[in-house]
């Protein structure tokens, strides 16, 4: 590898490096894909998204690392999302390299690759519906299914992983020692990477952590619902991630390196900061639940980062997604209770 002189790559030191992949018309701007040398050649944890822009950029961080699309060994994916994803199919077509994934996320890769559209758009009507949605937000949906559209969504044709990711277990990269944790809430499959090494500049702390969108130093991941439309289990998608932070919390890592913003040290004071923020909110969201409240008109009452009159159609039903989120943690934590049907309601008790 070469030393690095272009402004969109990073050298992180001890082989390792962060290519910034632009996200098209997304105010997060960018994912940082990290490259990591093994004795079997470089390995990409992420992809980035799926567009020529991307690909470019990613290409040419490689040049500045000294390598190329086509010499990558492996690919080790955090999260199915598009952002992290997109790109899969194509470095492993330029080289022909393994993808890892765990197998909750893989499980949803294939379901969304082998379903028919009118299966998305039934379960997103259905899943609006009972939630309070307002006819005029179902009406598109309703009108695409019965006019047997195909929903365009980024994602729906991602490439298939070839490996498994096993939690607890170092991941096969010669040289070097990459352990996975699986830190399920932003994705059901969601892990980090723990690089059990001595931090190059010798920071205090137990290695390095790729973090993915798990643990992020200055926004928090969207937490919503991630069901399997043939599954009836009732998930708890918040109880999971702050289960799993608090894990994070514990590795006591020198430096997490994270798939967006920058890479940052003293991760547990950034847990602590994330576990009030979602405190808060559940407080906040039990004061609206003095009267009963559907899922929809909870999203409509709660702050995010503008007005809910200046929230797209397709942020929308993220807001509602993760405010069901929210709410089933009230409910499982006995602080809120279930009232009604057609739509249901919710209430703090």
């Amino acid at each position: 590898m070469t030393q690095v002189t272009d402004p969109q790559v990073t050298e992180h030191g001890g082989g390792v490096w962060s290519i910034k992949v632009p996200i098209p018309d997304n105010p997060l701007g960018f994912t940082l894909v990290h490259l990591l040398d093994t004795d079997a050649g470089p390995v990409l944890v992420d992809t980035g998204w799926d567009d020529p822009t991307s690909w470019d950029a990613l290409a040419t961080g490689l040049a500045a690392c000294g390598t190329s699309p086509d010499a990558v060994h492996g690919v080790v994916i955090t999260h199915h999302h598009p952002d992290h994803h997109g790109l899969s199919a194509k470095v492993r077509e330029a080289s022909g390299a393994w993808i890892a994934m765990h197998e909750a996320d893989a499980s949803v890769v294939r379901r969304t690759r082998s379903g028919p559209p009118a299966r998305w758009f039934d379960y997103m009507v259905e899943k609006l519906t009972a939630a309070g949605a307002p006819a005029d937000h179902l009406g598109p949906l309703i009108a695409a299914r019965d006019a047997g559209r195909a929903p365009r969504l980024p994602g729906m044709a991602a490439a298939l992983p070839d490996r498994d990711i096993t939690p607890g277990e170092l991941l096969e990269l010669p040289g070097r020692r990459l352990r996975a944790i699986w830190t399920p809430g932003h994705t059901p499959g969601h892990v980090c990477l723990h690089l059990e090494e001595e931090h190059p500049a010798r920071l205090p702390g137990h290695g390095r952590l790729f973090s993915g969108d798990h643990l992020l130093p200055g926004i928090t991941p969207h937490i919503g619902l991630y069901e399997d439309p043939d599954d009836e289990t009732v998930t708890d998608p918040l109880g999971d991630y702050i289960d799993s932070l608090e894990r994070i919390g514990r590795l006591g890592v020198a430096e997490v390196l994270p798939a967006h913003q920058y890479a940052f040290t003293d991760a547990p004071a950034r847990v602590r900061e994330i576990l009030a923020h979602h405190e808060e909110r559940l407080t906040d969201l039990l004061a609206l639940l003095a009267e009963p409240l559907t899922p929809w008109q909870l999203a409509e009452q709660m702050e995010w980062n503008r007005p809910w009159a200046e929230i797209r159609y397709g942020s929308r039903n993220i807001a509602v997604s993760e405010a069901e989120a929210h709410v089933r943690r009230l409910v499982k934590l006995g602080r809120a209770e279930a009232v009604g049907n057609d739509p249901v309601r919710y209430r703090a008790v």
